[in-house]
């Protein structure tokens, strides 16, 4: 049967031309189930030529859909399977047509494979647009939305539904949105221009602020005709626009730039992104006092009402928040009953509303406020609050940092402990005194040094030394100019700087400051008499340069001490070879420990019972070459004075102990040897550890060492010294106090502390057989060792009388001139020898022996 038997009987040539040209493939199948027409659409569909099927059965088009029974209506996109094994997707409709009472069966086929294939890639691409979290927008021509992914609804709030036909910056935009930009962007794409990237101000289906990157480009045709708008949008609102006010303070902090300009910029910063602001940041003094750091929005009378006004329960926002230490919101500053005092200048410039933030330092203290102004009522949006807490933490970096730059700043130019000027800044202000002195005036410079200063510090501790140099810088501003300028150089030394003075005029203050520290200082319980030796030199008529005027005044100032403290000298030139000389002393001294030019003269110390040797006391010697013998009155204070004497003091232990070695070895017992130590020495925790090696190196027994300390040494406040004493006495070396009687001492201390010996001061001793007063201190200090089972030495023993009296009181021990003077070692051991002679013709003497009993003791030896 050929093909055109099959055909459908009284289909009109023109409707077969018609299905021939259709695109779609065309397949009629009669009620036997036979093919009776099958075109070039269908042909294209099943790669099949329609002799080879027309006729035939129609499982040869493997549908399932004509395999039914009964066949029914069907339409579905299907997977096809053609003879050649290949697969297409196909979209198939079958219907069923009577036509002379005979039942014909139509389908049409459509190959949507490429379709198919567009559709999977479409969803994949959904799917992974989906899963970024920027937001992807296209939009035709005219700016409706056609597509959004989830991110844009999860950043803006609106379903693919409610946003699809919408105008994207109908839906999108704000009043502070700058539509401007883009609108210049789409422009310059549907003209042909490069796609851009612009950053603005977008708001969500909450109305609210979101600062976002938009990268925005067009979709062109083959023609490169726009066909849709395609924006991919970042979330900048954190990334970039709070980390820049990060990177505005950091860079501007890293610049050194004023706290005020920073202010300036983080507020303008701030505004430029959330532009319904007028930013302020006030700062909050120690006295809870505000002032304006930052407003540059605000106008400048109204920043200038607010400078200086005292926090309080209700003023303002501003200063209600730093009171409470709380965020204030006034939502309408016109009916908020905390601002009606202040209300009617930020009115008047149209700000409606504000809210204020304090910002808090790391100890808590409120000290600034960073506020929100508004144009209307309202309150603060979730942007405004993601700003405020980056700004909040920002700010309190910012001021911290500047109070801690100042605070060192401070420290580098002004003393701690006293607050004054210290050297460096009274070089700075001298300097500016000088360049600012008129031709025919002066400048007087005043140093002042407290006398016996030390003594207090040995005495009665470091902190009661403290607390007198602060009260003297007291004193000394109550008795200055408004014009003069006072410093501490340090230690218990202090410049008044003495603008417009002539020599008259500086002494005269120097003659009110002495008058002023004659009445004496309370120091806890005590009262202290106090008085310092002030030095001047003038500017120009002794030295036009600093440092010359500074050596001047210093000079100056060691004169009045020599000439008995508690006075003042005018520099003059003789002056000058006497500071020299004293430098020249200093570097000699030096030399002399350096090069072993010291020595050691020894004192004996003679019991009082029976005349026999108790000790010996070892002093210290300098002769030098050029200077000859420099008395220790002179050359212990300097070394004292220039750090040297802690190192003296080791000295003489170590020098001491190998000549009590050296003595021994040579048959001379001395039982004891005595070394003075500064109290410097007692706050070195090794110095017992020290004594017991040199004790061992010398083979000596811990007792045959006693060291002689000042009543300042165990008076100390400072637990390492009375740690030191303790372990030296449990290594059994002695510890004597020296000068008893002269210092500040505590008799119920001095029970509980490890002391063997006390020495009564040579002072006491010039008139103790005519003063009562001396005699009764020497009985007190004999009757206190006796209770406390210490032994008592007098010192400065020169008569035969203070001896008997001594020896009357109970006094164990004499040392003196009516012995000996301090003696080179050789001289000493002479003298020794002699003393032991004498000490056994006065024994004989009192034996009284007769001739003949004389006799038979040489004949029984």
């Amino acid at each position: 049967m050929s093909a055109s038997d099959c055909l459908v009987p009284g289909i009109p040539d023109v409707l077969r031309a018609a299905l021939e040209c259709a695109d779609d493939g065309i397949v009629i199948v009669d009620g036997a189930h036979r093919i009776t027409h099958f075109n070039a659409g269908a042909e294209r569909i099943w790669k099949l030529a329609r002799t080879e099927v027309l006729g035939r059965d129609a499982e040869v088009l493997t549908l399932k859909c004509l395999q039914a029974d009964p066949v029914t209506d069907f339409r579905d996109e299907i997977s096809l399977v053609r003879r050649d094994g290949s697969r297409i997707r196909a979209t198939v409709a079958l219907s069923s047509a009577t036509i002379d009472g005979a039942t014909h069966h139509i389908v049409f086929a459509r190959d949507v494979t490429a379709e198919a294939e567009r559709r999977v890639r479409i969803g994949l691409l959904n799917a992974v647009s989906d899963q970024t979290n920027r937001v992807v927008i296209v939009t035709d021509v005219e700016q409706n939305i056609r597509y959004v992914n989830a991110a844009f609804t999860a950043l803006f709030g609106y379903t693919n539904d409610q946003a699809e036909g919408r105008r994207a910056t109908e839906l999108l935009a704000g009043c502070h949105t700058n539509r401007t930009a883009i609108a210049k962007l789409v422009k310059r794409l549907m003209h042909g221009g490069r796609r851009g990237e612009v950053e603005v101000l977008a708001y969500d289906k909450n109305g609210e602020e979101i600062w976002v990157a938009a990268r925005i480009d067009a979709f062109r045709d083959k023609k490169g005709r726009v066909k849709h708008i395609f924006a991919l949008l970042e979330d900048i609102t954190e990334t970039r626009q709070l980390r820049s006010l990060q990177q505005l303070i950091m860079g501007a902090l890293a610049d050194e730039v004023p706290i005020t300009e920073i202010a300036d910029r983080l507020c303008r910063r701030v505004e430029e992104i959330a532009p319904d602001v007028v930013c302020s940041l006030l700062h909050v003094d120690s006295a809870g006092l505000v002032h304006p750091l930052g407003g540059p929005s605000l106008p400048e009378d109204y920043s200038r009402a607010l400078d200086g006004i005292a926090i309080g329960p209700d003023v303002g926002s501003c200063g209600t928040a730093a009171y409470y230490g709380e965020p204030v919101l006034a939502e309408d500053i016109d009916t908020d009953p905390r601002w009606q005092p202040y209300k009617a200048m930020p009115l008047a410039v149209g700000l409606r509303a504000c809210w204020s933030t304090p910002i808090k330092a790391k100890d808590g203290r409120v000290i600034a406020t960073f506020a929100f102004y508004f144009r209307e009522p309202r309150a603060p949006s979730n942007w405004h609050r993601r700003i405020v807490e980056a700004c909040v933490n920002l700010g309190a970096f910012a001021i911290e940092r500047k109070e801690a730059r100042a605070e060192i700043a401070r420290l580098a130019y002004h003393d701690i402990l006293t607050g004054l000027p210290n050297r460096a800044q009274l070089r700075h202000l001298i300097t500016t005194a000088i360049d600012a002195c008129p031709t025919s005036s002066h400048v007087a410079l005043a140093f002042l040094d407290v006398d016996h200063f030390k003594d207090v510090n040995d005495t009665l501790g470091h902190a009661a030394g403290d607390e007198l140099l602060i009260q003297l810088a007291q004193r000394l501003r109550e008795h200055i100019g408004p014009e003069d300028m006072l410093g501490r150089l340090g230690g218990d030394e202090f410049v008044v700087l003495l603008p417009y003075r002539n020599a008259e005029g500086a002494e005269r203050v120097a003659a009110e400051i002495t008058e002023a520290l004659a009445a004496p200082l309370r120091l806890g319980s005590r009262q202290l008499q106090m008085s310092a030796s002030i030095g001047i030199s003038l500017y120009p008529d002794h030295a036009t340069d600093i440092d010359t005027l500074m050596q001047q005044a210093d000079a100056a100032m060691y004169m009045a001490k020599q000439a008995g403290r508690s006075t003042h000298r005018l520099f003059s030139a003789e002056m000058n070879g006497l500071t020299e000389q004293r430098l020249a002393l200093i570097a000699a001294l030096r030399r002399a420990i350096a090069e072993g030019a010291l020595t050691l003269s020894y004192q004996p110390q003679i019991r009082s019972c029976d005349g026999a040797i108790h000790g010996v006391e070892a002093l210290a010697r300098w002769h030098d070459a050029v200077l000859g013998d420099v008395s220790p009155a002179k050359f212990i204070p300097l070394a004292e004075e220039c750090g040297l004497i802690e190192q003296i003091g080791l000295w003489s232990v170590r020098e001491a102990c190998h000549q009590m070695a050296s003595w021994r070895r040579a048959g001379l017992n001395i039982p004891t040897v005595s070394v003075n130590l500064s109290p410097l020495n007692f706050r070195n925790v090794t110095l017992a550890a020290r004594l017991a090696d040199i004790l061992a190196e010398y083979k000596l027994p811990p007792d045959a060492l006693m060291l002689e300390i000042t009543e300042g040494t165990f008076m100390q406040d400072g637990a390492t010294a009375l740690e030191t004493m303790h372990a030296i006495r449990a290594l059994g070396v002695g510890l004597s106090v020296d000068d008893f009687g002269t210092g500040y001492s505590s008799l119920s201390r001095l029970a509980h502390l490890p002391i063997r010996e006390l020495k009564i001061d040579r002072s006491f001793m010039r008139d103790i057989d005519k003063d009562a007063g001396a005699l009764a201190i020497a009985t007190a200090v004999v009757r206190v060792g006796q209770g406390l089972g210490m032994t008592v030495v007098a010192e400065g023993v020169e008569t035969e009388g203070q001896r008997k009296m001594l020896a009357e009181l109970g006094c164990d021990v004499v040392q003196g001139f009516l012995y000996a003077p301090a003696l080179p070692p050789v001289a000493f051991e002479r003298w020794l020898i002699e003393h032991c002679a004498e000490q056994a013709r006065a024994m004989l003497g009192r034996l009284d022996l007769a001739p003949a009993g004389r006799d038979a003791v040489k004949r029984s030896a």
